[in-house]
């Protein structure tokens, strides 16, 4: 993999964290009351809408990196956004980091190491 490829894939790995963080935002403010009016105007809301919008660049660009990188090696580096994304959540969005969590995220980060060699 080419360190343009590793850094392209790095922005969607980024980008992918940075939408979950607004699906939980758009999340926390969706009220939910049956089908209504009301609860489709709440799903659509900003934070949802922005969330759409950067997984769609998100996608874009990891067809672009697929170009020209082997899927395997692509694909172990985005493995990465399971480790962002319950770190940045525990501070962004307050959210629980426990010690299992941050065990895992370093195994994950260990296989990404060894498979990459």
């Amino acid at each position: 993999m080419t360190t343009r490829s590793l850094l392209l894939t790095l922005c969607c790995v980024f980008l992918i964290a940075f939408g979950q963080l607004l699906f939980k935002s758009a999340a926390l403010q969706w009220r939910i009351d049956g089908f209504s009016w009301t609860s489709v105007q709440s799903f659509a809301s900003p934070r949802m809408s922005v969330a759409l919008v950067v997984y769609a660049v998100a996608t874009i660009l990891w067809v672009y990196v697929l170009r020209t990188a082997p899927l395997s090696s692509a694909y172990l580096v985005m493995s990465l956004a399971f480790v962002i994304v319950p770190v940045v959540s525990h501070f962004i969005l307050g959210e629980p980091l426990t010690v299992n969590t941050l065990v895992g995220g370093g195994l994950i980060v260990l296989g990404i190491a060894i498979a990459s060699r």
